[in-house]
């Protein structure tokens, strides 16, 4: 629907609930917010609800997050086979002293030094934290006192994550004095595993865009080509991984935003099960679409982090306590007998990519054809409107946490935040209830899919990397926000001028096991060429 096609109804309940809400809008921002198509789906989401029975149980009710749930703490994971995996190679050489974690530390920050004023990646390095924790970890590591394969090796956390002592924007102007006093539970994961913190990483503003545009701090350029965009909008961790500034990175997906970035800067990206990492001290974007998931190298290096990340964190609700382990006992055990389903009918009534995109993605599906995994065509149109629930229940709950800020603050987010998120009022009184009824509906359906299948792929994005400061696409991403699901983007090939693209595998609730066993069979077959 084009901006002339907005009907005044939804304009006028914009203006009404705006002013209710103590905003001070100006027209120019309900022109602009329209004109950049930020309404355009509203009616078709108002049809999809028109569509659920008023008694629906709404989503947040339900108890599917209590699949395969034990009374006890969740399993160790244990330690994956790590081989020949970036962080398995340097692991190695750490623990039995070749290298030194401060000598790796420095040459993560000369590299970061050299690299990141082109790239853009970081917002904040953490060079005395970093050489401090270096150091730490070299004492140990002479003393015996092995924490295992993070021991000493320089990662990256999205600027989402509190660290105490340090500035925590999420990429905006209004925190960017914000230093809190206490640090996110996935920090203290990846402290307590040993893993060098060197830096916080570049986003697009409070996380609100599948691109890396930020009207404060710019863009961050993709390393296979710096007139494209990384993706978004944990635009810095995939950049940074990408291009060898550290071996690993903390991203936030809530509707996309490991598996875009990390699909088209040619990574692994994985997005867990909602509930399976605490999101405990990262500022939200919306509480019930919101992950946080590894950014690597190596599915080797993802189930690694997973790991270490995984576990029931009593500051966080929404994380649960699980019988079914994070990772595989044998992540090398192939797919022989896997059914995996193939996407043939998004419900979009288009194609489902370019000829590039489809090509690598039909590339990663012969590499589990040829390990023995049986292809099954899926029809799933319900991915049409699980993409309109994403975006409704997206917008509704981030309206209301950023509410307060709009009222005092609502010039200091750069036009597109602050245009985007006043969209978030346009919806009507009863929208987020009957979205959650939506939500219930639509995952009791696509739950039956697992009757047929074990595992669903479809490409990661439909396109490659799009043209610096423009963003990539939640097509095939949101949908599994909206379910909760598992789902990893890995590396499927290059189009014909050298970008990278991905294809998507996504599982039952709990299994990521069985994700990353597959993504690890993809892997193993397509390996992309040094940049």
């Amino acid at each position: 629907m084009s901006a002339n096609r907005v009907p005044a109804h939804v304009v006028d309940r914009l203006r009404a609930n705006l002013r209710d809400a103590g905003i001070p809008a100006l027209e120019s921002d309900l022109q602009g917010l329209a004109e950049k198509g930020f309404l355009n789906r509203l009616l078709d989401f108002e049809q999809v609800v028109e569509r659920v029975p008023n008694d629906t149980l709404p989503d947040y009710l339900s108890a599917w997050g209590d699949i395969g749930e034990s009374a006890g703490a969740s399993p160790p994971a244990g330690e994956p086979q790590l081989g020949d995996s970036p962080i398995g190679t340097v692991a190695r050489l750490l623990r039995t002293r070749q290298v030194s974690p401060v000598e790796l530390a420095e040459q993560a920050l000369a590299r970061i030094a050299q690299r990141d004023p082109e790239l853009n990646a970081f917002q904040l390095v953490l060079a005395e934290r970093a050489r401090a924790s270096a150091r730490r970890a070299e004492q140990e590591l002479a003393s015996g006192a092995y924490r295992g394969p993070l021991h000493g090796v320089p990662v990256a956390v999205k600027d989402l994550l509190a660290i105490a002592g340090t500035t925590t924007t999420a990429g905006s102007k209004i925190l960017a004095g914000w230093v809190p006093d206490f640090d996110a539970a996935a920090v203290e994961r990846l402290e307590a595993a040993g893993a060098v913190i060197v830096g916080k990483t570049r986003l697009s503003e409070f996380a609100y865009s599948p691109g890396s545009n930020n009207a404060h701090y710019g863009p961050t350029r993709n390393p296979w080509d710096r007139e494209r965009d990384t993706g978004g909008s944990s635009s810095g961790s995939a950049a940074a991984v990408a291009d060898g500034l550290v071996f690993a990175a903390l991203g936030s997906d809530t509707g996309g935003s490991i598996r875009i970035p990390s699909a088209l800067c040619g990574i692994v990206g994985l997005k867990p099960t909602f509930g399976r990492v605490s999101l405990h001290g990262v500022i939200p974007l919306a509480w019930s679409l919101d992950h946080l998931g590894p950014m690597t190298r190596s599915v080797a290096d993802a189930a690694l982090l997973l790991g270490v990340l995984a576990g029931h964190d009593p500051r966080d609700p929404r994380t649960r306590r699980v019988a079914a382990p994070p990772v595989p006992a044998d992540l090398d055990a192939g797919v022989r007998g896997l059914r995996v389903g193939v996407l043939r009918d998004d419900g979009s009534g288009g194609r489902l990519g370019v000829d590039a995109a489809m090509a690598a993605w039909q590339a990663g599906l012969a590499e589990l054809a040829r390990d023995g995994a049986e292809l099954i065509p899926l029809d799933l149109p319900e991915l049409e409107d699980l993409r309109l629930i994403n975006g409704a229940i997206l917008a509704l709950e981030a309206a209301a946490y950023h509410q307060p800020m709009l009222r005092a603050r609502l010039d200091d987010f750069g036009e597109f935040m602050r245009q985007r998120i006043l969209a978030g009022f346009a919806y009507g009184p009863r929208a987020l209830v009957r979205a959650q009824q939506a939500r219930a509906a639509l995952r009791q359906r696509c739950d039956r899919i697992f009757e047929q299948i074990d595992l669903l792929s479809t490409p990661t994005q439909p396109d490659v990397a799009p043209p610096l400061n423009n963003v990539g696409w939640t097509t095939f991403t949101g949908p599994f926000n909206t379910l909760g699901w598992p789902a990893i983007s890995v590396p499927a090939g290059l189009s014909g001028e050298g970008l990278p693209l991905g294809i998507q595998l996504i599982g039952k609730p709990w299994d990521e096991a069985t994700v990353l066993r597959a993504a690890r069979v993809v892997e193993a077959g397509i390996r992309l060429p040094d940049r």
